[in-house]
């Protein structure tokens, strides 16, 4: 069902009376949730129809039985379905560390944007199945992302390249060494002069070195990098503020006052784990007089980090650069006119928490905004004494740091004018992720030998002579550097699954020794770094650790300049809308589109699945009548592409945001075709704002798969809030109820499930949840939960065994915002479990609300009487039971589930098992802590804890 605001128009005014005219707090989803409208309705039918419940009257059950009858010979029906035919290949030599049923661990790491975070990687018999963070990496601290998450599903992708091609036509590894080959041996003739090397971000020590080797045969060559959602302006920022590019890390749990000038540093960015552990560690106070830390966020579109604000301000993206030069200003720096207006109060009030805090607080600027900005910001954090104490500098983390935008541009310069013979490309998509205004295929298809290595076949692959499959990180040997300089090696589980190579082997062809391999690269990089005579027992220590001692780089003290060469400008742009470009939450810059756990993903401040939108303030979207859904053109610097309208509460004014990442020509069964492609219209002039974009109505409507309303409870939302005041005034209150309650404060008999052993239950700390949803992947990856489709979620039946619910409170243009993840809640007195015909929920003797998958008849009397509306029913054969690489990739501990079949979170009932078997085996009891679920074990900011309640 297309969730949209009422079609007859937003009538705000309305809306803000009817939450006027309420007592006490009131918590809405959506706009459609707080109207009523009868779209919100339609969906709520959808979701519970009428009769779904027959237990009131002797009519009822005699139609009850009926019901019964259809859904036994339904389920007769399927339990004749032929399952796939599985071979069975038994080893014939069974290497001695595999114990069947046991998994294995191996310290890893994942990138994005070039940096590095550290993973422990389960492997069940040679087959990766999950990833964890490594608790004893600085960037991952056990914690993980949803890309970390979802990456093992990107290895078993189907659709990932196959095939080594040559002009679109299967060819062998040997021909390609033979043609390159001949190029080489020209362009040693040359000097290199028309070789051209483009990547991504590269922070790889061994990478690094064999590209400088390289460029020695190759003096002429050059290197270029391009990342469409790379660090170009806080590069520009270090330059502009120390003469110098610098790698900024800011220590986050010593600061008692947080600035973010729209900076999503919660969720997004090489520390950004780190940053929410620390921030979350900052809120756990103890003592009355104690100080939580304090958040400001003034940011250009809703995120993360604003909901986790004490105090948020929406202003266009323009407008940011003015608010923090009159910020630096109050500070007594000299950063020229800025534009405040109607905000004095917040800055008196920032810069009078600074001043106090001195030493202790914190200035953080985004990516998005301009190099000036990122210098004020230094200036900020030197002005307050923060440096040494909040913020501390570094050599880069990068190898060779450039601004990618520049670098691009160049490349494209020479391809234009014919100086480029070979173009050689170490993964990213630059024929898709290019700025519109660069014309880069055109000048792209000029060079005589383009050669691409990337996972699957897409926009730039494509186009090429030579498409070399890539090795997933999981196939390949390698190293990689995180936000503080620490390496770890990046070690194999599995061969490559389709004789993919690595950038190393690439690189080793252009080099003249295309028979060395990854790993002797590797060794041979860190023997030579060593220089010990026990490099061995080094080398293992490392691939143990997931961490190579020593390579952290040491902190610099950085001179700031005496002009900063801010100029007098405000920043302001003028004139119409403004177009705001962001990473997408689910995607990113479109890499993870094939991955279906990502597509699926709501997003975790729209709601959205499976699309991209323009996201409008409902004032903006009221005053141009547009609704949901409603199709419009986006005409920006003489570019027009169609995107779906969404609203959304909290966008600033006369401001329209949109997800790169997606309108994928060229990315597999699960991405090509989903959203628009925002990329055709940002510019390398302007690649995260501008001014000047145009809407045009088109009178078409497109549907979007938004979850914010299925799951409704009925007007009795779960979310409470309180500040801090409130707690203190109720925390002895609470504590007695905790350690007496009263006989009354429950209906049911207290001791009608009593638990003499163990009694497993979990806690979730909502003020320490983020809504980052590492949680929803993580449950998805470690349980085998299947992907439905956009149709499906249309129709309310996404399979999410935990959701994290998106609340707004106050006027729609400028709401609080809250997240709330809510699994099954595992009742006492499970009202799922009364209802139940067949006896397929039980309650388990350690407190367990269990499924019985083969007792199910997919009646749903269950999903009807739970409060929570945590079931899931499998409406559809959802799993895929042919594909043979997808079958790799399942968790063997849990069942897969069948049409027909209710479903639910579990508790992690088999990691439960395996910890009860080994103390079994050690004659014990299981330790605190020693259970710990998928969502728990992800978790950036350690919100969840899991536990025996019968354990002091």
């Amino acid at each position: 069902m297309k969730d949209s605001i009422n079609r007859n128009g937003l009538d705000l005014d309305a809306l803000r009376e009817q939450l006027a005219s309420k007592g006490g707090q009131e918590y809405w989803r959506s706009l459609d949730e707080l109207a009523n409208t009868e779209e919100f309705q339609d969906v709520l039918y959808r979701e519970f129809p009428e009769g779904a419940s027959e237990w009131n009257d002797p009519v009822g059950r005699r139609r009850f039985l009926k019901l019964m009858g259809a859904s036994l010979a339904f389920a007769g029906v399927a339990s004749c379905t032929s399952q796939p035919v599985e071979k069975l290949v038994p080893f014939v030599r069974q290497p001695e560390e595999l114990v069947p049923g046991k998994p294995l661990y191996f310290a890893s790491a994942v990138t994005l944007g070039g940096f590095g975070s550290g993973v422990l990687v389960e492997s069940h018999m040679g087959r990766p199945t999950k990833i964890e963070g490594n608790k004893e990496h600085p960037a991952s601290l056990g914690a993980t992302d949803v890309f970390a998450q979802a990456s093992v599903l990107s290895l078993y992708d189907p659709d990932r390249s196959q095939t080594l091609r040559h002009m679109g036509r299967i060819d062998t590894w040997s021909n390609f060494v033979a043609a390159m080959a001949l190029a080489q041996a020209e362009q040693k003739v040359k000097k290199g002069a028309g070789l051209r090397l483009l990547t991504e971000t590269v922070t790889s020590p061994t990478l690094a070195k064999q590209i400088q080797d390289l460029f020695a045969l190759y003096p002429g060559a050059k290197w270029h990098q391009y990342d469409p959602v790379g660090q170009d302006n806080a590069r520009a920022g270090g330059q502009q503020a120390f003469g110098q590019v610098v790698q900024t890390r800011h220590e986050v749990d010593q600061a008692k006052v947080i600035l973010s000038l729209d900076a999503d540093f919660l969720s997004y960015g090489p520390a950004a784990l780190r940053s929410a552990r620390a921030f979350v560690a900052g809120r756990r106070v103890e003592g009355p007089d104690a100080e939580m830390n304090r958040l400001y966020v003034v940011e250009s579109t809703p995120s993360n980090t604003g909901a986790m604000a004490d105090h948020r301000l929406s202003l266009r993206a323009s407008q940011i650069e003015g608010f923090a030069r009159e910020i630096a200003e109050g500070l007594g720096l000299a950063a020229g006119m800025g534009d405040a207006a109607g905000h004095g109060e917040w800055v008196g009030a920032l810069v009078r928490d600074l001043v106090r805090h001195r030493g202790e607080c914190l200035v953080v600027a985004g990516e998005a905004l301009p190099p000036n900005v990122h210098a004020l910001v230094h200036a900020m954090n030197h002005a307050l004494g923060n440096v040494g104490k909040t913020v501390f500098y570094s050599d880069p983390v990068e190898a060779k740091p450039v601004n990618h935008a520049s670098s691009l541009r160049e490349l494209t310069e020479d391809m234009a004018a014919g100086r480029v013979d070979v173009l050689v490309m170490l993964g990213g998509n630059p024929l898709y992720t290019a700025p519109a205004d660069l014309d880069f295929e055109t000048q792209f298809k000029k060079v005589n030998l383009r050669v691409h290595l990337a996972s699957h076949e897409n926009e730039t692959s494509v186009l090429c002579h030579w498409h070399i499959p890539e090795a997933h990180a999981l196939e390949a040997w390698s190293d990689v550097r995180a936000f503080d300089g620490t390496v770890t090696l990046v070690q194999p589980l599995i061969e490559p699954l389709y004789g993919g190579k690595s950038a190393h082997e690439l690189l080793a062809v252009l080099d003249g020794k295309p028979g060395v391999s990854g790993y002797d690269i590797a060794r041979a990089y860190w023997k030579a770094w060593y220089k010990k005579d026990d490099f061995e027992r080094f080398w293992r220590q490392s691939l143990h650790d997931g961490v190579v001692a020593g390579t952290t780089l040491e902190p610099r003290k950085m001179k700031l300049k005496k002009d900063l060469g801010l100029g007098n400008g405000t920043g302001e742009q003028a004139g119409g809308l403004e177009v705001v470009f962001r990473a997408d939450s689910t995607v990113w810059d479109g890499q993870f589109s094939n991955n279906g756990w990502l597509q699926e993903l709501p997003k975790t401040m729209t709601r959205l699945t499976w699309d991209n939108a323009a996201l409008l303030a409902p004032s903006t979207a009221q005053r141009l009548d547009l609704n949901n859904g409603d199709v419009v053109e986006l005409v920006y610097e003489g570019r027009t592409v169609k995107a779906p309208v969404w609203i959304l509460p909290g966008q600033p004014l006369d401001s329209v945001t949109v997800h790169l990442g997606y309108g994928r020509t060229q990315a597999g069964r699960v991405g090509t075709g989903a959203g628009f492609n925002a990329y055709s219209i940002r510019t390398s002039t302007a690649p995260w704002f501008g001014s000047g974009l145009e809407i045009r109505k088109t009178g078409e409507e497109y549907e979007l798969a938004c979850t914010q309303d299925h799951s409704s409870m009925e007007g009795r939302p779960l979310i409470r809030v309180g500040d801090l005041d409130e707690f203190r005034q109720n925390e002895h209150f609470v504590q007695e109820m905790a350690e007496d309650p009263p006989e009354d404060m429950t209906m049911y008999n207290p001791d009608e499930h009593s638990h003499d052993g163990y009694a497993w239950g979990m806690t979730i700390d909502l003020n320490a949840c983020t809504g980052c949803n590492a949680c929803t992947i993580a449950c998805q990856s470690e349980n085998n939960i299947p992907v439905v489709g956009k149709e499906q979620v249309l129709n309310g039946r996404e399979m999410h065994w935990i959701r994290v619910d998106r609340y707004f409170k106050g006027d729609p243009d400028q709401p609080e915002t809250y997240h709330q993840p809510v699994p099954c809640m595992h009742c006492e007195n499970a009202p799922c479990e009364v209802v139940c015909p067949v006896g397929a929920t039980v309650h388990s003797d350690e407190g367990l609300n269990e499924m019985v998958y083969n007792r199910c008849v997919g009646t749903r009397y269950c999903s009807n009487n739970c409060p929570y509306k945590v079931r899931r029913f499998n409406f559809m054969q959802y799993v895929d039971e042919e594909t043979p690489s997808l079958k790799l990739q399942r968790n063997p501990d849990v069942t897969v589930r069948a049409r027909g079949v209710m479903e639910k979170c579990t508790f992690c009932v088999q990691r439960i098992n395996l910890t009860r078997i080994d103390a079994k085996k050690e004659d014990r009891k299981i330790r605190d802590g020693e259970v710990v679920t998928a969502c728990q074990q992800s978790c950036p900011t350690q919100a969840i804890t899991f536990g025996n309640l019968n354990d002091p």
